[in-house]
């Protein structure tokens, strides 16, 4: 069971890293689709939304293009830095943040689109900056949805699989995460370790997910 620990201490090393980025990059970009109006806004709308959509595997293979030894990112982050982004803890934050980036994304910008630009627009008739807008009027109002989209972020992170195996494997105490370890250890005959293994993510997905679920009553309410 010690290697049943240590799957989900690593996996809720990167579902959270991989939620408190896309806290800053879903939130960011939910917030400019509904406040600035560009060409091609719904193309790019589209675009971002692809990973809940695209085979998990097609999106590890993109992933790996890029950040592989010989991708744009992997070669220059090699030349610079020397570093190697794959089969590392670091590659599955990565596959597990691309992944899960659209209901963050969604999430914040239908809950910014609640909230009223006319209480924006006083808030700068009475001096306050742009910053100061975004994070004392817009974000306060949007706080339930961009909450609960980064809790569904989260609970889809813990059970991210095909992307993972296909930019970080299955090293174990390194880049094995729950949901591969249930198919390594399901593979191996270890049914008890799988039991186990399926029991603890179900059980934390659960609660996550009811977590989410309370907020978006309140959403509700506080629109009314």
């Amino acid at each position: 069971m010690d290697t049943a620990w240590i799957a989900l201490l690593l996996t809720l090393k990167v579902a959270g890293w991989a939620t408190a980025i896309n806290l800053v990059l879903g939130v960011g970009v939910g917030y400019a689709m509904v406040r600035w109006r560009f060409p091609a806004r719904e193309l790019i709308d589209a675009v971002l939304a692809l990973p809940m959509v695209m085979p998990p595997t097609v999106l590890g293979y993109y992933i790996l293009v890029l950040i592989g030894t010989h991708g744009p990112i992997g070669a220059w982050l090699l030349r610079q830095f020397g570093v190697r982004m794959i089969f590392t803890w670091q590659a599955a934050v990565v596959a597990a943040t691309i992944v899960s980036f659209p209901l963050v994304f969604k999430s914040a910008r239908a809950a910014f689109e609640t909230v009223e630009p006319q209480l924006e627009d006083a808030a700068r008739l009475l001096g306050v900056g742009e910053v100061g807008v975004f994070f004392r009027v817009s974000l306060p109002l949007a706080w339930h949805g961009v909450l609960a989209g980064l809790l569904l972020a989260f609970a889809r992170a813990l059970g991210e699989f095909g992307a993972t195996l296909m930019v970080a494997g299955s090293i174990a105490g390194k880049t094995q995460t729950l949901s591969i370890a249930v198919y390594e250890a399901v593979q191996a005959g270890q049914d008890d370790t799988a039991n186990f293994l399926v029991a603890v993510t179900s059980i934390v997905c659960v609660s996550v997910l009811l977590a989410a679920g309370r907020l978006v009553p309140g959403r509700v309410a506080h629109r009314q």
